[in-house]
């Protein structure tokens, strides 16, 4: 029994360990070691014109301010100095948005107490998801206040926002759920405003990449 409670508490010690050995991974060995790229340093392709890219060189996330869950005013301004991770969702979704929103849970987590890092869920069914409705579906995922924010904005700036800005593949599908159509991936910000990678909210183990680079930004040096 003595050896059985010795191993029980050395696997207990090796699992306290992981998280600050991660991190002292991170900080000692980021910059060489594992490098996040920055997508579009030359810009965003534009074949159609449907964005109006006005200039060449790094894109980063276009200004906008959308409305909270608690009718707080959220937007491009509150991502400056932050790593942010953005999905664009819709509460009466009956695919993919279940799934994106119980990833999102779990990037919550790993970062709850993690003042530098925040979540945004923008939908893209505005005229449904008014600010009691998006409080409502925040409270259903456990979203912590100030650190996970589910935003309601004007339908066009929303759509634009989504193709343009987060460069997300985006549909209207005026009213009837099954006729929208939307990305499942998760963006990664920096705290520039640059985006740092997709990862599918659909796939744990593409989550978890998600998470381990999000620490990566936090801790280590690009």
């Amino acid at each position: 029994m003595k050896v059985v409670r010795l191993l029980q508490v050395m696997v207990l010690i090796c699992i306290l360990m992981v998280p600050v050995l991660i991190v002292l991974f991170l900080r000692n060995f980021g910059e060489n070691e594992y490098d996040i790229p920055v997508l579009y340093e030359n810009g965003v392709e534009d074949p159609f014109g449907d964005c109006n890219f006005t200039s060449e060189g790094q894109h980063y996330i276009p200004e906008f301010s959308f409305v909270a869950q608690d009718s707080s005013v959220v937007g491009r301004a509150e991502m400056e100095g932050k790593v942010t991770v953005v999905d664009f969702f819709f509460s009466s979704c009956p695919s993919i948005c279940p799934v994106m929103s119980q990833e999102m849970e779990r990037v919550q987590d790993a970062f709850r107490n993690e003042s530098k890092v925040q979540l945004y869920s923008i939908s893209i069914d505005p005229d449904y998801d008014t600010p009691k409705v998006l409080s409502e579906y925040a409270e259903l995922h456990g979203a912590k206040p100030e650190k996970w924010f589910f935003l309601n904005g004007p339908k066009q700036e929303v759509y634009d926002l989504a193709r343009c800005g987060f460069i997300l593949p985006t549909v209207d599908g005026e009213g009837v759920a099954e006729d929208f159509v939307h990305s499942d991936k998760l963006a990664l910000i920096d705290e520039k405003g640059r985006i740092r990678g997709y990862y599918s909210g659909t796939n744990r183990e593409d989550v978890d990449l998600l998470i381990l680079e999000t620490k990566i930004l936090l801790h280590g040096k690009e």
